[in-house]
């Protein structure tokens, strides 16, 4: 008699929201075919091009797992009412090990033995870490404090402003770590100095952005505790990190490093997509009332996060032009800075205040606006080459 009533319940639930029902799943049956269709896009024409189906239309792919994460909290609520109910220390389990996911492969990437390397040619290493350390979370969060508490004051309630406040420091504490390869590809950037970049500027998250975030948001009037700070930088950048050393060091010993470029690390890709756009669904899931209640606020983050991208990118790209540095070590000297490493600052806002705060939303804006606004520095970058002494001057 009981398993009839709930078949009825269910029969009864399934007919009164069938059209919602049939929108979700024609929303998923949309993300599952571009999904496809990214993963199988030619590979001599992913590797030609410099960046992949996916990550060229990064912000269309944000927009579907919006869509598709708002339906599914407005009309189906036990989904993320089930997941919120796996945490630890405020931490979600099931988010927590999708964007490790996410993190594991991109630091698998990284060659940290050509930190040796930094003694040569040294200019190009000091603007990339001034930039990014002593200029970007200071002006990320003079700009974001100035838009949100000053000129949105009329549509941004001050705890609202405050919230969104947070997830900028985070964003501008977290300079690029892994699409910052792409943006040098593009660039026709030097690989090998690319590498050194991105390896040293990956070494000093690790002293580096918990001492800053702390201090910002406190500046901000945010408290937050240390413990919890600290436990976010160890989950999702010493073990994944640790990590993708190992696993780099121990395939490229028994397999060569030819293998393990070419076939080992494309095996992650699947991985990498589908962690971000679970990962994705899930955050929207739980932030369907924010946004339908304040929907004008997403394009509010996004505005101060372009400004900085491109005060950022042109600090570092023209004070590179004044050192006489050649263009292939200026453009991803502007690149790293001007990106984030999105994934870690949506990894520490779900942390520190969890899938439905308004911090991780504006954490999330900021991979809605990434592709696209630095597209257009790649642009901009190979437009002004000319600007800069040749190589053999340099």
């Amino acid at each position: 008699m009981g398993n009839r009533r709930f078949t009825e319940h269910i029969d009864t639930y399934l007919y009164d929201n069938y059209h919602v029902m049939h929108g979700v799943a024609l929303m998923c049956a949309v993300c599952e075919l571009i999904v496809l269709r990214s993963l199988t896009v030619n590979k001599h024409k992913e590797r030609t091009e410099g960046i992949s189906f996916f990550e060229k239309y990064l912000t269309v792919w944000v927009i579907l797992c919006m869509a598709a994460g708002i339906l599914i909290g407005r009309y189906l609520p036990h989904i993320p009412d089930f997941l919120s109910r796996f945490e630890y220390a405020q931490v979600s389990i099931p988010i927590a090990l999708l964007i490790w996911l996410m993190i594991y492969p991109m630091m698998m990437k990284v060659d940290f033995a050509s930190v040796r390397y930094i003694g040569k040619n040294p200019k190009g290493l000091y603007v990339t870490w001034i930039t990014n350390w002593l200029i970007k979370p200071f002006t990320m969060y003079a700009i974001a404090a100035f838009f949100f508490f000053v000129v949105f004051k009329a549509w941004i309630s001050p705890e609202l402003a405050k919230d969104y406040l947070a997830g900028a420091i985070l964003l501008g504490a977290a300079p690029c770590t892994a699409m910052v390869f792409v943006w040098s590809y593009l660039t026709k950037g030097n690989a090998a100095y690319t590498v050194v970049q991105v390896a040293t500027n990956d070494l000093i998250i690790l002293v580096a952005f918990t001492p800053i975030v702390a201090l910002l948001l406190g500046i901000s009037g945010i408290t937050i505790p240390w413990l919890t700070l600290l436990l976010s930088v160890l989950l999702f950048v010493v073990i994944p990190l640790a990590g993708g050393m190992l696993t780099r060091h121990l395939m490229i010993k028994r397999r060569g490093l030819d293998y393990f470029k070419n076939t080992f690390i494309p095996k992650f890709n699947n991985i990498t997509i589908g962690g971000l756009l679970l990962t994705l669904i899930i955050i929207f899931s739980f932030q369907g009332d924010v946004i339908l209640n304040n929907p004008l606020h997403i394009i509010l983050i996004a505005i101060p996060l372009s400004i900085q991208t491109g005060i950022i990118f042109f600090i570092a790209y023209l004070v590179s032009r004044k050192l006489r540095l050649p263009h292939s070590v200026a453009a991803p000297a502007g690149m790293i800075g001007a990106s984030n490493f999105f994934e870690l600052a949506v990894a520490v806002a779900i942390a520190l205040f969890g899938p439905t705060s308004p911090v991780a939303l504006a954490t999330i804006v900021g991979v809605l606006v990434e592709v696209p606004v630095m597209l257009a520095l790649v642009k901009f970058a190979n437009r002004t080459k000319h600007w800069f002494p040749a190589e053999a001057d340099a």
